[in-house]
């Protein structure tokens, strides 16, 4: 089994795509900080919204937006790949520009410009997923892919940090802010579409006997879904039983998600190269593991009530980003790893739809858990994510991943040989 057992930037950075692609995943990155956590916000003191309103607007545009990935999945697999991230990219410059231009009291145009926002960001993972696997191979890949997470964490990071400075102004810098998001979305999209990555169809080989159906990963996209509940613990479930049930001031659940952040940025590739001595199976069934442990570390914490539990939460908190970590570095990879070159974007698409779809339906569901208590939201995740665990672990792969490797790598090089200047550049 091939591992990366070193980290090498320049090699890191070319196994992501060149160091023009990593600055657009930079600015783009700090664009979506400055904006994203900041939407419902923008919803209620600019748009003089109401709050509920606000948030139905927002989620139907996320689910909606969910709508896209067969499409999209299916130019990736024409070829396409710096060309899906661009657009992906685009597309939220339309919605910041919908943003902008919507008066106050408008909650359809607010809608139509989340739908779009919501469109890009379900898009984005799936592309990027796609081009770092048509550029990397083998262990290689993981390490670029849990790089592109890291630099995405820290860029977001960053742009909240900056525009939580810039919200004193009011609704002046709400839309300021909103303005310069949407020029961080073109630029971003102008650099990554300059990378001109393109794979063509034909290089995939169709008469060697070796393009298979697309993996059917029945067990792993399910499993998924509950995986992807521990996105939101940080900002959803953490917060709501800090300031709910422990009745703790809020500057633990600040101080909670910005370790996660922090966590994730420092140790997401450390942590990925050093798990490649696994297979990324194992990998992934460990992070559930290591999350179930983290659920039930909750459920002690808060048991200890007002005084211990908050500084308790914030220490479990810890292990729960450890999982988090270990599942971001192995599921992407394992799919790409899966997955034959020629159904590659489907494949990817299904898997993001899976975590988008985990992504949409967790705030419902530790906001509907919560108020019975604490053994019914830990106890809940605890023994859906062991069981999600105990899937990944026994789902048999299909075909052979030898041969899936050898397939793409042949399609990579010619994609990087063609002559009408479709490689990467």
């Amino acid at each position: 089994m091939a591992t990366t057992t070193k980290i090498r930037p320049r090699a890191l950075i070319r196994a992501s795509g060149g160091p023009r692609y990593a600055v657009a995943l930079a600015v783009d990155a700090l664009g979506t900080g400055l904006l994203r956590p900041f939407l419902l916000l923008y919803g209620v003191t600019v748009l003089r919204l109401s709050a509920p309103v606000t948030g139905i607007a927002m989620t139907v545009g996320v689910v909606v937006g969910l709508v896209c990935m067969p499409a999209v999945g299916r130019w990736l697999d024409r070829g396409a790949r710096s060309t899906v991230v661009a657009t992906s990219m685009l597309v939220r410059v339309l919605g910041v520009a919908l943003l902008l231009a919507t008066p106050a009291g408008h909650v359809w145009l607010f809608a139509t410009a989340a739908l779009f926002l919501g469109i890009g960001n379900q898009a984005w993972p799936a592309a990027h997923a796609a081009l770092v696997a048509t550029v990397a191979h083998s262990r290689e890949r993981d390490a670029a892919l849990a790089g592109g997470r890291a630099l995405r964490n820290a860029g977001m990071g960053a742009g909240a940090l900056l525009a939580t400075a810039c919200l004193a102004g009011g609704t002046t810098a709400l839309q300021a802010l909103a303005a310069v998001t949407g020029l961080a979305y073109l630029t971003a999209a102008a650099l990554a579409w300059s990378v001109h990555l393109h794979v063509r169809p034909a290089a995939t080989p169709a008469k060697d006997g070796d393009d298979g159906p697309a993996p059917r990963m029945r067990a792993l996209l399910a499993a998924n879904v509950v995986y992807a509940f521990c996105l939101n613990v940080p900002e959803i479930a953490l917060p709501l039983i800090l300031v709910t049930q422990l009745h703790a001031s809020p500057v633990w659940s600040a101080a909670i998600f910005v370790a996660n952040t922090v966590l994730v940025v420092i140790l997401q590739v450390p942590v990925t190269v050093l798990m490649s001595r696994f297979s990324r199976r194992t990998v992934l069934a460990l992070a559930g593991g290591v999350l179930t442990a983290s659920y039930l570390g909750f459920l002690a914490a808060t048991s200890l009530g007002p005084g211990w539990g908050a500084p308790a939460v914030a220490m479990v908190s810890v292990v729960c980003t450890i999982g988090e970590i270990l599942y971001a570095g192995s599921a992407t990879a394992l799919v790409t790893a899966l997955a034959p070159a020629h159904v590659l974007g489907r494949t990817v698409a299904r898997f993001e739809l899976s975590t988008g779809f985990g992504l949409a339906v967790s705030p419902a569901v530790i906001t509907a858990l919560a108020p019975h208590g604490s053994a019914a939201l830990w106890g809940s995740l605890a023994a859906a994510t062991l069981l999600s665990a105990s899937a990944v672990a026994t789902e048999k792969d299909q075909g052979t991943p030898l041969s899936g490797c050898r397939r793409r790598a042949r399609a990579d090089s010619q994609a990087r040989q063609s002559p009408s200047g479709d490689g990467l550049k």
